[in-house]
């Protein structure tokens, strides 16, 4: 794995791609038009029906899940101008690992310090009482839901629908960030979505800076395991067994 620079941050959007920072052609009205409604569609709609798909039909969330990954993965490795490998090859810088750290750090200081006044018998509760659970949901949960989410959040968000939101960052990061969060509807816990809006906030901003799939993937996984752990898991299961 090479260490990869992030993109100049002075370059026209339009052709600036994830995956390498490959050229792209300016966007036409069309194809706006086009990138409109399919984000609405992967990002809105879908959702939606996720949601009632694991409410109403009872479908495991990761089944429900499966079609959308399939659609994600296949435009985006039908796209000529995206790079996996690229994509994949671009490392964290020490600098940014630093910064991961220390915003992880003092954050998880101030949620324990909330929980431990809030709710104290929720803290660490889940490793106490189901070591075995834990255990298996720190080894999934990177691969399972850290990897997915990272590619179709940030990979595919920003490599294909950057261009729509302009030369300044913050727009796409917000964008992304409330999307993010709107996904989250399908787990039925409000605190899911507003903590996944500021999460996925983050990793957007992380992501614009350093179009590092590994920095958002480290931090993920880092906010994710920590939840699980501290004892805020319980806002993050849906209820339908995915077995």
């Amino acid at each position: 794995m090479v260490r990869g620079q992030p993109p100049n941050q002075g370059s026209d959007p339009i052709s600036v791609a994830a995956g390498g920072t490959l050229i792209r052609r300016p966007l036409t009205g069309a194809r706006v038009a086009w990138l409109v409604t399919e984000l609405a569609l992967l990002f809105i709609a879908a959702p939606l029906a996720m949601h009632a798909a694991v409410h109403q039909a009872r479908i495991p969330l990761f089944v429900a899940l499966l079609p959308i990954l399939g659609i994600v993965l296949t435009i985006l490795l039908a796209d000529r101008t995206f790079s996996l490998k690229a994509e994949l090859a671009r490392s964290i810088p020490w600098r940014t690992l630093l910064s991961i750290l220390v915003v992880f750090a003092v954050g998880a200081l101030g949620v324990w310090a909330w929980l431990k006044e809030a709710h104290p018998g929720w803290l660490f509760e889940f490793p106490r009482n189901r070591p075995d659970l834990w255990l298996t949901v720190m080894l999934a949960y990177p691969v399972v839901s850290v990897a997915t989410q990272e590619i179709v959040y940030r990979t595919f968000f920003f490599h294909r629908y950057g261009p729509l939101f302009g030369p300044r960052g913050g727009l796409a990061i917000a964008a992304n960030g409330v999307l993010f969060g709107f996904a989250h509807i399908v787990i039925g816990q409000p605190f899911a979505v507003v903590a996944t809006i500021l999460g996925g906030c983050l990793f957007a901003a992380r992501y614009q800076e350093t179009r590092s799939f590994w920095a958002v993937f480290v931090e993920h996984t880092l906010w994710g395991a920590f939840i699980f752990t501290i004892g805020l898991g319980r806002y993050f299961f849906t209820g339908i067994s995915n077995v």
